[in-house]
């Protein structure tokens, strides 16, 4: 058990590039248009002069001029930290050949304002890692290419050796014999990046001089080590997936044949496997999800409906010459908003239990306080009562002086709640159950209802109030007896004198 229980749907958000000098030359029409305060892209059919647009509202939107920091501040800072905190987390691009979905996830490296979404996001780990206190951190990373529907590792001497997949309760899937490599700074996780990419399977098309031929998965690791309030270590781990996908494309447009051919029809499988998981999990209808029809899918299992925070970026060319191409994106991102997810911080079961004794101590504390201020309005009023009693026993009248609430015990929040964490600790440590009941009994059992609540302090004001009417009774008899006193003190004194006479 654990928190962030609740669903979330995934972030989409889309990015439309300028037009490139093979579109100029051809005097291709732009038919994209983006409207980024309302985050939304519309496409006109240009064989259609008089038909309506098609309009798509997203996440967020970037056109032609928006910045590479831009779009990392706004779609993926928000889950970097979520990562750092424990969540799982996947970034991935997708959509046709040549719209800058490798621009986007890498950028230029060597350029501060070009850099794109994972060399951002190491500087990010390593910054936050830099200025933490008291924690401690181990950031591993891990690079593949599924190419051909084949698993490669871009990190090992070998990477021509096919992996397995495999799964298991506690990892979830993941890639049997997969190399893992320690980092310690930017610099190193850099030189672990580039390493990877003179691995990748890249190759010439008619739309990119360097496509990619395969899906590629960055994976970093973020264990995070910190002493809670028992005075021992409790660890949580973060997972970051950033997965730059090949490219969709027609074979027509691209004009590949050969080894080319083969690569294209497997990346159009794969892709269309992802599709169809897609629209199992937003149809509602489904009650099975293809996750097993390809090996992306099913590495990407939990960044989609499972345990993961995830973000899509669809990437869209704005030429008319790719109408079909950018109409299918846009939908295929439209569908992914509606995927929900159940993220939730990975840490030790204990750890897990350690938190909700937190929350459950923290819940407690204010119905402690509140319990005070209703203890002391009882006090208060028990004390009123008391001395309206001696003044009417004793004839003597008792006034409250202005301001005055008396003395109020305080309710001793801290003593209690040392007492019931120490208890619970030491039954943890002895022998740990996830059985909650056994923490604490229901105050509602240990404390007066509301209901009784008030309909003693209803008594208390009806007593009040016979209060005051017994209080202005004894005031007017007080005075009577005075007077009668005085006349009788003035009888005695003309009679001395009638003697004194005589």
């Amino acid at each position: 058990m654990s928190i962030g229980k609740k669903s979330e749907a995934v972030k989409v958000v889309v990015r439309c590039r300028p037009l490139n000098k093979k579109e100029e030359t051809m005097n291709q029409e732009r038919i994209v248009e983006v409207d980024v305060r309302l985050g939304q892209v519309s496409v006109r059919n240009p064989k259609s002069s008089g038909s309506l647009l098609k309009t798509f509202t997203f996440d967020a939107v970037y056109d032609a001029g928006s910045k590479q920091n831009e779009l990392y501040d706004c779609a993926c800072k928000p889950l970097i930290d979520s990562v750092l905190l424990g969540f799982n987390g996947t970034i991935f691009a997708y959509g046709q050949t040549g719209t800058g979905k490798t621009y986007t996830m890498e950028g230029v490296p060597t350029d501060p304002e070009k850099k794109g979404v994972i060399p951002n996001s190491f500087q990010h780990i390593f910054t936050h890692i830099s200025r933490s206190q008291n924690q401690q951190y181990l950031v591993r990373v891990s690079y593949i290419e599924i190419y051909q529907e084949e698993i490669r590792d871009l990190l090992c001497k070998d990477n021509n050796k096919k992996l397995e997949l495999k799964e298991n309760a506690e990892l979830g899937v993941y890639v049997k014999d997969l190399s893992s490599v320690v980092t310690k700074n930017i610099k190193e996780i850099e030189h672990v990046m580039n390493l990877g990419n003179q691995s990748r399977s890249v190759g010439f098309t008619k739309m990119n001089e360097r496509s990619s031929r395969s899906h590629a998965i960055f994976v970093i690791t973020i264990e995070c080590s910190e002493m809670g309030i028992d005075g021992e270590d409790h660890i949580r781990v973060g997972k970051l997936n950033m997965v730059d996908l090949a490219g969709s494309e027609r074979q027509s447009k691209t004009g590949v044949q050969g080894q080319r051919f083969k690569e294209a029809t497997k990346i159009n499988l794969s892709l269309s496997a992802l599709g169809n998981v897609i629209s199992a999990l937003v149809d509602g209808k489904s009650t099975h999800v293809p996750y097993r029809d390809s090996k992306l899918t099913r590495l990407l299992q939990d960044s989609l409906g499972g345990n993961s925070k995830t973000v899509m970026v669809a990437t869209v060319g704005p030429a008319s010459c790719h109408y079909e191409e950018t109409l299918t994106t846009l939908r295929y991102a439209n569908r992914a908003k509606n995927i929900r997810n159940k993220p939730k911080i990975n840490e030790d079961p204990k750890d897990a239990l350690l938190r909700e004794f937190q929350e459950e101590i923290a819940r407690l504390k204010a119905q402690l306080e509140e319990r005070g201020m209703l203890a002391k309005e009882r006090r208060r009023r028990r004390r009123n009562s008391m001395r309206m009693k001696r003044s009417m026993s004793s004839g003597e009248v008792e006034t409250q002086r202005d301001g005055e609430l008396g003395v109020v015990e305080t309710v001793q929040e801290e003593t209690v709640e040392d007492y019931w964490w120490k208890q619970q600790m030491a039954k943890t440590s002895a022998n740990y159950k996830p059985d909650i009941s056994r923490k604490l009994g229901t105050v509602d059992e240990k404390a007066k209802s509301v209901e009784e609540l008030l309909k003693e302090q209803q008594a208390m004001e009806i007593l009040i109030e016979k209060y005051k009417a017994m209080e202005s009774k004894l005031l007017v008899g007080g005075k009577n007896i005075i007077d009668h006193t005085n006349e009788q003190q003035k009888m005695l004194e003309l009679k001395r004198q009638e003697i004194a006479e005589q």
